[in-house]
């Protein structure tokens, strides 16, 4: 059982794997085939190990996936409305819907929401495991996946100016032709996970709190698929 802050009650954890129908740069993405397998159903098959979850939906307006998902085993109480499924749409009041759905449903309260990005298929149970803990451990209002920017560190990047001259995009005094050992660690969130306290996602209307703490994935994990190349580098990854 998972605790609340005050060990009276079990605390409640929400998954959504928000799917929705539609994109851009990968037709029918959540159900492009990846090492032989459905996109969704790795983010599907981590989040069914989870042992931190106490209940897990996807959601999407999408008869298919929809239909996909419930194959793979998961949890779809319901069909997103299309409004809440164009190029558009932001990820809150996805989450926003889907949490009110499932808590009328239940006739309960969650206490704490994960959002699953079926986009990142190299997440696993334990990154999601991890960063729950590290929500209820600390006393944290939210936590997010991060990646090392690696050569791509603020401090090599320019900019051009209303002149049309080269400069620093960030003014650090110094030239910046260091070696990438020497830069400070710089994070850029990777997609694999959002968690937050109800209060947060519900009441302050944000998926990233003021109190936010960060689980780091490694370089060779953090794959967001946008374009057939992220595609390809996820395939490389799982499939060798």
């Amino acid at each position: 059982m998972h605790e609340t802050d005050d060990m009276s009650q079990p605390t409640r954890i929400l998954g959504i794997i928000p799917a929705r129908g539609g994109s851009k740069g990968i037709p029918r993405k959540n159900l492009v085939s990846l090492c032989g397998r459905p996109l969704i159903a790795y983010t599907i098959e981590a989040g069914l190990s989870s042992e931190m979850l106490s209940r897990l939906v996807v959601s999407t307006e999408d008869a298919e996936i929809a239909a996909e998902a419930r194959k793979l085993g998961a949890d779809v109480p319901f069909l997103r409305p299309t409004e809440l499924a164009t190029d558009d749409a932001r990820s809150l009041p996805v989450v926003q819907h889907a949490v009110k759905a499932v808590e009328a449903e239940e006739g309960a309260r969650f206490d704490v929401i994960v959002m699953l990005q079926p986009t990142t298929p190299l997440r696993t149970a334990g990154d999601i495991d991890e960063g729950i803990r590290l929500l209820l451990d600390t006393g944290s209002d939210s936590v997010v996946s991060v990646v090392d920017v690696g050569a791509n560190h603020p401090y090599r990047m320019k900019r051009i100016d209303e002149s049309g001259r080269l400069v620093n995009f960030v003014d650090q005094g110094f030239e910046d032709m260091r070696p990438r050992q020497e830069l400070p660690p710089v994070y850029i969130r990777s997609g694999d996970l959002y968690i937050a306290r109800r209060a947060v996602v519900m009441e302050q209307n944000t998926l990233v709190g003021d109190k936010c703490r960060a689980v780091v994935i490694p370089e060779k994990r953090a794959v967001n698929i946008d374009t057939p190349l992220d595609l390809l580098r996820a395939e490389q990854a799982l499939c060798g």
